[in-house]
């Protein structure tokens, strides 16, 4: 029997109003389970970020807690967080069997594989996490091995579908099990949270299997060397191109790391099927003919390090992009890369290459991992709920949800459109909105995690914008006068040679306030350097309209 003030506690941590580093928990009494610890790439506005990773300070205040996290399957948005979190809490990680090995490969190189309890979990699993015990059932997505999640709790059966399509002929199985999720409906769910990625895209999602025609037809058609690009965690996409390789008699080069890790990882799993002798090395390309060479590379997103933009760059080390080469993006565009992107194919035809690229029917190379509307609805309708939490989208995927679920007949007043940090409470059958709890994003900076903040973050924008201007003075210890006139240092923000007449301003300035400061026998550094970045900054405002970052010095002697 539940104690009478024990409530069901839902949130996200991360992937709602946003795309990317998923991250959900269930707390109920001293019992929390984490669903999936993912990241995301910055954007310009983050400048020197390497990566976005949740910020898991609620987990950390109620560690003890913590019983299990159990991820959904193995793309970057739902695993890429997880070496971060372990790195601060040590939790069990459930997941099937490619997920584990991706997760490995991670841990792998973060030095902590050896300290890290894994298991191996499929659709027939059961996790036992205290109040809260997990069942299992197969969905299909872009990559092999995805989960949902049932959730058996004193307050009611509660279902997160993973990223999932209904996929019926699908690349590398399984098949989506149709008859698990209509007897899970059947048994009554309390909780719904599903994705919500193309809630505005009406219709079907086609199935994965119709872009292999279109890469074999493209790898066919082609005259000299063929590079491709997509998502390296999509497997089943890398299946069709290996298999187009394979029938157009072409050798296979890979490009970039996670493109290697990924394609090693699924080979020795048995998730990936190629022959031995399919696979070169960048460098030996030169030995074929270019008919003979498939170049598989990362980079679909724009990545400005990625393969396919030094590709496109011609900074490539090993191999280039000649006139003539059929270059194909694979993947669609992420909301927010589209710009960088772009640049790249703007680059690709100044090479001479024929591009070809765009989601759906525009080139039938990529078709999203993600059910449309039809099959949002279908999932709406074969899991019955009484509640309805859209996640994993943006504000307006999330609310197109709320509308197919009004379509299908669950009441308005019963769909939660949250926020990261918000909670919602089920209580004697009841659901509400909680408090909010510690959420948002915490900033990978090489190896610095969450060190780099607001003002560190203004002052790269800053010095990106505007640049530097050092002022070095050299005071007497025992006079407090100056031994020497101030050097200033331009970094970013002009050119010294062609800007003779205000640098000389500049210098008139600082040693014009240094003298005054001295002489009225001002000590305190602090003061100092506030005066000379005040009257250095509006005279350089009033000359530039610029306003650099000025870094005062003091050496004293």
């Amino acid at each position: 029997m539940k104690p009478t003030n024990s409530k069901l506690l839902i949130s996200a941590l991360g992937g709602v109003n946003e795309i990317g580093k998923n991250m959900y928990l269930l707390q109920y009494d001293e019992d929390i389970v984490v669903i999936d610890c993912g990241s995301k790439f910055p954007d310009e506005n983050l400048p020197g970020i390497d990566l976005i990773v949740p910020d898991v300070s609620y987990l950390l205040e109620n560690q003890e807690k913590v019983r299990a996290l159990i991820v959904t399957h193995g793309h970057e948005d739902h695993i890429g967080g997880i070496p971060y979190l372990l790195k601060q809490l040590n939790v069990p990680v459930y997941g099937a069997r490619l997920t584990i090995g991706l997760i490995e490969g991670k841990l792998r190189e973060h030095g902590l594989k050896d300290r890290t309890e894994l298991h191996v979990i499929n659709a027939e699993s059961t996790v036992d996490a205290g109040s809260i015990q997990a069942s299992f059932f197969a969905t299909s997505h872009s990559i092999p091995d995805c989960l949902g999640i049932v959730f058996e709790t004193p307050e009611g059966r509660v279902v997160h579908t993973g990223d999932f399509k209904f996929d019926m002929s699908p690349v590398v199985g399984p098949y989506p099990d149709l008859h698990r999720m209509a007897e899970i409906g059947k048994q009554g769910v309390k909780v719904l949270l599903s994705e919500s990625t193309n809630a505005g895209r009406p219709g079907f999602t086609p199935s994965e299997r119709s872009v292999g025609d279109h890469i074999l037809e493209g790898f066919s058609k082609a005259r000299q060397q063929v590079f491709i690009s997509t998502f390296a965690s999509n497997v089943n996409r890398v299946q069709q191109i290996v298999d187009a390789a394979v029938q157009t008699g072409r050798k296979l080069v890979l490009l970039g790391r996670s493109m290697i890790n990924v394609v090693s990882i699924a080979r020795e799993l048995g998730y990936l099927t190629m022959p031995e002798d399919l696979l070169i090395d960048a460098g030996d390309t030169e030995k074929y003919p270019p008919e003979k060479i498939a170049v598989l590379c990362t980079g679909s997103q724009g990545e400005p390090m990625a393969a396919l933009a030094r590709l496109a760059s011609s900074s490539h080390r090993q191999i280039e992009i000649l006139p003539g080469d059929t270059v194909i993006i694979a993947a669609g565009a992420i909301p927010g890369n589209e710009r960088n992107l772009a640049q790249i194919i703007d680059n690709l035809y100044v090479l001479g290459a024929k591009v070809i690229y765009g989601s759906g029917t525009t080139s039938g190379m990529h078709v999203s991992g993600h059910g449309s509307q039809e099959e949002l609805k279908l999932m709406l309708t074969l899991m019955k709920p009484e509640y309805l939490i859209p996640v994993h989208g943006e504000f307006r995927m999330l609310y197109e949800h709320r509308l197919l679920a009004e379509a299908v007949g669950i009441p308005n007043d019963n769909v939660y459109i949250i926020r990261n940090g918000d909670t919602v409470e089920l209580k004697n059958g009841q659901m509400s909105l909680g408090d909010r709890i510690p959420s948002g994003h915490t900033l990978v900076d090489g190896l610095g995690i969450g060190d780099v903040g607001n003002i560190v973050l203004r002052d790269r924008k800053q010095l990106s914008s505007d640049g530097m201007l050092i002022v070095v003075t050299t005071l007497s210890k025992s006079e407090g006068r100056m031994l020497a006139p101030p050097e200033v240092i331009s970094r970013g923000f002009v050119y010294v040679r062609d800007s003779e007449q205000l640098m000389r301003q500049i210098y008139e300035q600082a040693e014009t306030t240094m003298e005054e400061l001295t002489e009225s026998g001002a000590s305190n550094w602090g003061l100092i350097k506030q005066k000379l970045k005040d009257h250095l900054g509006k005279l350089i405002y009033n000359q530039t309209q610029r306003r650099p970052m000025i870094l005062p010095i003091i050496i004293e002697v």
